[in-house]
């Protein structure tokens, strides 16, 4: 079982990240649909930290950084039924891609800047939590 220690700030250090970064094509409804539905049951996931997108203008570039307590929660993901049906269409939304899985050895700096969804950040937000 993988320790959830805290880094500066309180957050969860994350063990782990998965990096889907794509050349943007036609992303149709169906995309945006599909996209997410991926995102919110991964969400769901224990062990699922937060996330952070980036978009470059100038390249056409997207890339989705999702942050994870361990390898199960991220296997968890890869598995998801939504997630393989994506894999299989990507070809009809996107250019080139690259994923990139990576053990995350520290965190400096603001460990909650970007970082969107995390969970229960939403109780923390509101008035008396």
């Amino acid at each position: 079982m993988t320790t959830h220690r805290p880094s500066a700030g309180g957050a969860p250090r994350p063990r782990f990240s998965s990096t889907f970064i794509f050349e943007t094509g036609d992303l149709t409804p169906e995309f945006h649909r599909i996209d997410d539905e991926i995102a919110v049951r991964a969400r769901r996931i224990p062990g699922f930290l937060g996330e952070e997108a980036w978009h470059n203008t100038e390249t056409g570039l997207h890339a989705e950084v999702y942050y994870w307590a361990s390898m199960e929660a991220l296997q968890e993901l890869i598995g998801m039924d939504t997630h393989r049906l994506a894999k299989g269409r990507h070809t009809e939304w996107l250019g080139r891609y690259r994923v990139v899985i990576a053990e995350v050895q520290s965190v400096y700096g603001d460990p909650l800047l970007g970082l969107e969804h995390r969970p229960g950040a939403a109780a923390q937000a509101e008035p008396g939590a």
